[in-house]
């Protein structure tokens, strides 16, 4: 059991918060039976106060500082632990932020890119379709012009010898200078050979006027043909020539129609 006077040497200690854990609770216990003790410990705590204000405010009292100082004095000087004191390391995950954000960065900006590039591809290929379709659009047009035309002529090409009963039609506007011929029931050429259509003119020898082949049903069809220039059709022909085409017919006519009427 301490004495009031051992009591007394741990107030310095305690007013500096250096007291802990056994001598410190025994110190509490007397003073809550020791006005005496109290008195000291408050003057301490002023003392403390003071001292603490005398770098901006009043100057305590010499008698504080000194009490104070006796104080500090007397207590045993403590050892710096030599361990290094171990700051926390920054976790080594948000060194990795930098990098994953570049990363994402990247896959966004391909993403991009693709996207930006399938966009490019599809306008081209719409573009392309809207051509196409504009292409066939006018050569409806055109062909629609010639069929509704009022000086369209209908000229019926009939067979002049052959079992099988092949025909054929030819649509032409002098006007515009087009025609459209159409065949059916036409047997097959040999190979390396073809069909030749002939206009034959009011005047003069026959003027060819383009060369096809049917399909394996016999039928056949040129849409939308230029006439030969300067042509004045008196009659249409047929014949069976060199794949190429010829010059002049070589080979007897096969269909003949001649030009009647004029819308």
């Amino acid at each position: 059991m301490k004495t009031h006077e051992q009591f007394a040497d741990d107030l310095e200690l305690y007013a500096l918060g250096e007291l802990t854990g056994a001598e410190q609770e025994s110190l509490e216990e007397h003073l809550q039976t020791c006005a005496a003790c109290r008195r000291e410990l408050h003057a301490l705590r002023g003392d403390l106060g003071l001292l603490g204000l005398s770098s901006s405010g009043p100057q305590p009292p010499a008698r504080s500082k000194e009490r104070l100082m006796r104080v500090i004095a007397a207590e045993p000087p403590r050892v710096p632990s030599s361990a290094p004191v171990e700051l926390p390391r920054r976790s080594s995950w948000w060194a990795w932020v930098p990098a994953l954000a570049a990363v994402a960065l990247f896959f966004i900006a391909i993403g991009m890119w693709r996207s930006n590039q399938h966009m490019s591809d599809l306008v081209a290929e719409l573009t392309n379709r809207n051509q196409d379709e504009g292409v066939q659009l006018d050569r409806l047009n055109q062909e629609m012009r010639l069929l509704t035309s009022p000086d369209a002529v209908h000229v019926s090409l009939n067979p002049m010898k052959s079992l099988r009963q092949p025909s054929g039609t030819a649509i032409f506007s002098p006007s515009q200078k087009r025609m459209i011929f159409m065949a059916s029931n036409l047997p097959p050429v040999p190979e390396g050979k073809a069909y030749e259509l002939w206009i034959i003119p009011m005047k003069g020898a026959p003027m060819p006027a383009g060369v096809f082949k049917p399909d394996a049903h016999g039928n056949a069809m040129m849409m939308d043909h230029p006439m030969p220039e300067g042509a004045e059709a008196k009659a249409f022909a047929i014949t069976v020539e060199k794949e190429e085409g010829s010059d002049k017919p070589t080979s007897p006519i096969m269909l003949m129609g001649e030009v009647t009427a004029r819308g």
